[in-house]
């Protein structure tokens, strides 16, 4: 596994937690650490990981993107630096394995939109999140791609709009995020999490996780007529024939 500057990788029981790690930048998703992420889902993905949990060190979970890589650049760089936040983002869905946010801080724009894009998550009664730009100059267009896919438009305008955060509780009452739990009981809600969502075939889950992202976006008719190719192909492999065959048996 390549060595990284702005992450910590381990793997325990078949869960690779990959960990932001510039605690002194509030990790800020630089060029550099989405990079990073990006070369990290995909060696992740090709690996025996049955699953991911993405974490953060120090006081926030991610502040969103370094103003540093932004200010002073021009439209090309700009748009170099966008473009790898949404590579690394994609990563992220297409990857096989399910990949759960444990967020236990604030997450604010880019920061807010990584933790949206993610599979799952788990936050902390102390995290919160904002798309902070509706308070400021620039607005956060990228990041409301993934939140308003999350959590509706009317909520997703009012971040947006606003940039006013939200608490844990309410991003679960919101779809945000799947649960807030007190944080003493962070760590053992994200294992619980991810152990239940590997469990069973590895092959299905990674089909299944990847023609939900398929069928989301287009319309039912549409949904349907791919998710039952998926369905016939996944019904027809070796490891479902001999599950169906063993439930025939009484086995």
């Amino acid at each position: 596994m390549t060595q990284f500057s702005c992450l910590q990788l381990n793997q325990t029981q078949g869960i690779t937690t990959v960990t932001l790690n510039l605690p002194e930048k509030r990790n800020a998703l630089s060029l550099e650490m989405m990079r990073e992420l990006t070369l990290a889902f995909a060696q992740i993905a090709t690996s025996d990981a049955r699953g991911v949990i993405l974490a953060a060190n120090g006081p926030v979970f991610s502040a969103g993107h370094n103003f540093a890589d932004m200010a002073g650049a021009d439209v090309a760089h700009l748009q170099q630096l966008f473009a790898a936040c949404t590579d690394m983002m994609n990563n992220i869905q297409n990857m096989p394995q399910p990949v759960l946010a444990r967020v236990h801080a604030l997450a604010t724009a880019a920061g807010c939109q990584l933790v949206a894009t993610c599979d799952l998550v788990i936050a902390s009664e102390q995290a919160a999140f904002a798309l902070p730009g509706g308070k400021g100059s620039l607005f956060c267009h990228t990041p409301l791609v993934a939140v308003s896919r999350s959590i509706g438009r009317k909520r997703a305008l009012e971040l947006a709009l606003t940039g006013d955060p939200i608490n844990a509780q309410t991003a679960a009452d919101w779809g945000l995020v799947n649960r807030a739990v007190p944080h003493d009981q962070l760590d053992a809600a994200c294992l619980d999490l991810i152990q239940r969502a590997t469990r069973g075939s590895a092959a299905s889950k990674a089909s299944g996780k990847q023609g939900f992202y398929e069928q989301m976006e287009l319309p039912q008719e549409q949904a349907y007529a791919v998710s039952m190719q998926r369905m016939a192909r996944g019904a027809h492999t070796e490891e479902s024939q001999q599950s169906f065959q063993a439930f025939l048996d009484k086995r």
